[in-house]
């Protein structure tokens, strides 16, 4: 590529984009993101690029390992008792923070209370920490303190749980659940000098829709990282991040769909490519709070089954796994070869004139929303609004947001409908279900509601027999594609590039895990 394209590609990239973020350099990581960071908070975090980043700053008592498997993280044990009901954990007495000083047992219960103070206004804590006994009180202002959590000794922390919960270990992988020192205070953290982790790298410059950089922590107390330093630049044009990929500007990079076909033909590229399924659901969401039509069972169930998804995962994202339910593979619960609500058109002509809405007449224009800079998704909503066009008579009006004012929107309910994904914080199918779509849950932003889904969440959020809440969440599955809750679309399969540079880089279902072993040549 000649000096001039070159240029111009810098020049839609980051505004500094050069030095060792643009060259190869010796320990130096280079990986884009494609939009700011949204917080530098772990309890506000909602969003997986800026999760990536703090992954690497900030640490809970667990973590998923390479396996898939709960591993200690800041915890070396623990144990369960009561069915399940008390969880003690005994700290690792090495850990430190980013200040020097080491991590005791009042800092854990310090910021599980933290992340529950009704000043800091956690989205996260009212669906992630509320099994605790006390949150909810905490949260509602009604208590200074979570009664359920006890400090032992200096490191040894007990938490006791309104009942039984199999999911809460895993639960405690959740970015929210981070240690973070006393010293941090309450106030949002908004700032890299606010930052005080744990983790394998610290946080030494952020300039919003230009860059993060993080340098190695060498006193992190299971080894420091072999890398020096790991740089994001912040390239929100996916075409432009992969030209920066083909120049050696990028070490590592998630190619969007449109462009694996170039890439696998690409005889340099395609050996460095590969196709990793992520417990990921891509969907279409409702919005029944203020949107009168999609309160109707029978319209949200004409608009499933009026919906291509075959068509879209394989024609349109090239080869990406259709989905029939909520669950991910990989996701204890999730059921192989169950069959959802089918593609037919006829069917679905007939379920809006049950519905009232006789070809289409009298439904309003339907607004649907995705995430500005991400084609993939552009193109879904496309097919999408044709496919409803075409088969239900349905206007559809396409409208795209920032990702911060997208949240923000999602998060105040007031987008009518909306292409999104959730990946999973924890491989449980309580993750999917009970979190997204149980009536009493703070992230049903949709207003979804029904009292058998509800019940069966329950059973499978209870009991700790695997085969009991397997079938539990297998009925909730079923119930909310039947009712068309949302309409799922397909399951991830991100294509990753990795240069042969890096060496040693972990990774499990969830993608890259903490950068501690990689070198970069």
């Amino acid at each position: 590529m000649g000096i001039l394209a070159v240029l111009v590609l810098a020049g839609c990239g980051p505004k500094n984009f050069g030095g060792d973020a643009h060259s190869a350099t010796a320990g130096v990581l280079r990986e884009a993101l494609s939009t700011s960071l949204t917080t530098l908070d772990p309890a506000i975090v909602q969003d997986p690029d800026t999760n990536a980043v703090l992954g690497d700053v900030y640490e809970g008592l667990v973590t998923y390992d390479a396996t898939n498997q709960i591993a200690g993280l800041l915890a070396k044990s623990w144990t369960a008792t009561e069915g399940g009901k008390v969880w003690t954990f005994k700290l690792r007495p090495e850990a430190k923070f980013h200040n020097g000083r080491s991590v005791t047992a009042d800092d854990v219960k310090w910021s599980f209370e933290r992340a529950c103070n009704p000043k800091l206004n956690s989205p996260n804590a009212p669906n992630y920490l509320c099994d605790i006994v006390g949150a909810n009180d905490m949260m509602a202002g009604k208590a200074a303190a979570i009664s359920g959590i006890r400090v032992l000794d200096p490191l040894t922390v007990e938490f006791t749980l309104d009942k039984p919960r199999a999911y809460f270990l895993k639960k405690l992988n959740s970015t929210c659940a981070c240690i973070i020192p006393k010293e941090a205070g309450l106030d949002r953290i908004n700032d890299v000098k606010q930052v005080i982790g744990t983790g394998p790298f610290l946080i030494t410059r952020y300039v919003p829709e230009d860059r993060v950089e993080l340098d190695a922590n060498k006193n992190y107390y299971l080894g420091a990282p072999n890398l020096k330093r790991i740089v994001w630049p912040i390239v929100k044009d996916s075409s432009t991040r992969l030209n920066l990929y083909r120049t050696g500007a990028l070490d590592t990079l998630t190619v969007d769909r449109q462009d694996v076909p170039a890439v696998q033909r690409d005889p340099k590229l395609a050996p460095q490519l590969s196709l990793e399924a992520r417990p990921q659901i891509f969907y279409i969401g409702f919005n029944e709070t203020n949107v009168a039509a999609l309160k109707n069972r029978r319209v949200r169930r004409a608009i499933a089954m009026a919906i291509d998804r075959e068509r879209i995962c394989n024609v349109i994202l090239g080869g990406v796994t259709p989905a029939q339910g909520f669950i991910a593979p990989g996701v204890t619960g999730y059921v192989e070869g169950y069959k959802g609500l089918p593609y037919s058109p006829e069917d679905a002509r007939k379920e809006l004139a049950a519905a009232g809405f006789p070809g289409g007449r009298g439904l309003p224009t339907l607004q649907l929303t995705f995430r500005t800079q991400t084609p993939d998704s552009q193109r879904v909503c496309e097919a999408v609004a044709n496919n409803l066009r075409q088969n239900l008579n349905v206007n559809v009006q396409l409208a795209e947001k920032e990702w911060s004012a997208y949240l923000d929107a999602r998060n105040k309910r007031k987008l009518e409908s909306y292409f999104l994904w959730w990946g999973a914080d924890y491989l449980d199918p309580q993750n999917f279900l009970s979190i997204l779509l149980a009536s009493s849950s703070p992230h049903n932003y949709d207003s979804y509601f029904n009292a058998e889904f509800d019940r069966q969440c329950e059973i499978g959020d209870t009991t700790p027999d695997e085969a009991v809440r397997a079938k539990a969440y297998a009925t909730a599955d079923d119930i909310a594609v039947q009712d068309a809750a949302r309409v799922p679309i397909f399951f991830q399969k991100e294509a990753v590039l990795v240069s042969p540079r890096l060496k040693n880089l972990q990774t499990n279902l969830f993608g890259q895990m903490q950068h501690v072993k990689v070198s970069a040549e």
